[in-house]
Parts: structure tokens; sequence; C-alpha cells
């Protein structure tokens, strides 16, 4: 008996789906990068609690359920901050710093790292503690805590990815890039503010 594909591992369907995310990329730029920020962040979050659920399976440690507003809270700030922001970030940097300017490559990543990045993550932290209804003494106490290893921890792993994301992605495509390398940021975020 012939057995079929699954629609996944067709290719005209993952064609299709390009095509359609392209198109709506094209239509609809803010929004759609907004909603894959929203989905991927709830995904990374999700992964970060597979993550720690297994770590924990295996150490015999207490399982800790795995929640619903963790992957609440990153969609919420995906759709509304990551999205959004990310988009006007890498628009300001094309006319800031075209690729005209000497040192374009360099200055560019210099922007994103030094200004961009410390502001994204404090940003990240005030957010995501007000979404769990911290207050406003909790919020400082974990910037004291993990905001600064943190902080190097993202300079470590981003810098290579942004100075790709940058200089060579095009700009449509750039929060996608930055979305896809953040599911796995996140899954560190989530465990490093805990």
């Amino acid at each position: 008996m012939p057995t079929q594909s699954v629609l996944v591992r067709d290719s005209s369907f993952l064609t299709r789906v390009l095509q359609q995310y392209l198109s709506l990329l094209k239509k609809y730029p803010i929004i759609t990068k907004s909603v894959t920020s929203g989905i991927l962040s709830a995904v990374g979050n999700l992964l970060s609690q597979a993550l720690e659920y297994r770590k924990n399976s295996k150490e015999n440690s207490p399982k800790k359920k795995i929640s619903v507003l963790g992957p609440l809270h990153f969609a919420v700030f995906g759709l509304f901050i990551t999205g959004p922001v990310s988009h006007y970030i890498y628009q300001l940097l094309e006319v800031l710093l075209p690729t005209t300017v000497p040192y374009w490559l360099i200055k560019r990543l210099l922007l994103e790292r030094l200004i961009f990045a410390p502001a994204y993550l404090l940003l990240f932290y005030v957010v995501m503690n007000a979404l769990e209804g911290k207050t406003l003494t909790d919020v400082q106490n974990k910037l004291k805590t993990s905001y600064w290893p943190a902080m190097k921890m993202n300079w470590k792993v981003w810098t290579p990815f942004q100075f790709i994301n940058i200089n060579y992605v095009p700009v449509q495509f750039r929060v996608l890039f930055a979305n896809l390398v953040a599911l796995f940021w996140y899954a560190y975020l989530a465990s490093a503010r805990k």
C-alpha cells in the first residue's frame, strides 16, 4: 500500500507558506514581524521550560509544571515590543549608516551592540517583570543581580549573529533572523532571570 508524505514535508506546502509569509511581509511589514516575534518568543519560552523540566527530571529534582503564563508574557513582549522596535531599529541603522559611510560595517555593529542592546535588555527586564506583577523594588533587585551578567552574555552570544544580521541579511528579514536566534536566547534569559 503506498504511503503519502506528511503535508509538512511536501515542498509545495513549504513553498506556499514561504510565499504567503513574503506577501504578508511586503503588505504588512510591522504586523507580520510583530506576530512572528510574538510566536517565536512564546516558543522560545516553551523551549526554556521544556529544557528545565528535562534537566530536573534527570537530576530527580522536583518537577516544576510548564507555565502557560511564561509563553503568554513572551508572546506579548514579542508582539508589542520586539517586532515593532526591532523593525524600526534596523531601518534606522540603514538610514544613519548607509553603505557609503566609511567603516559602516563596524559602526553599525557598535551602535547596535552598545546602544540598542543594553536599552533593549533593560526594556525586557522592566516589561517582563511588570507582566509578572512584580513591584518596582523587585525590578531593581533583579536588575542588580542579573542585568550585568545577562548583558555580558548578550554581547558574547549576539555579537557575531548581529554582525551578520545587520550587515548581510536583507533588511526585511532581519527581525526574522534575530527571532530565530532569539529562540535560544530567550531560553537563556528565562533561566537567567530566575
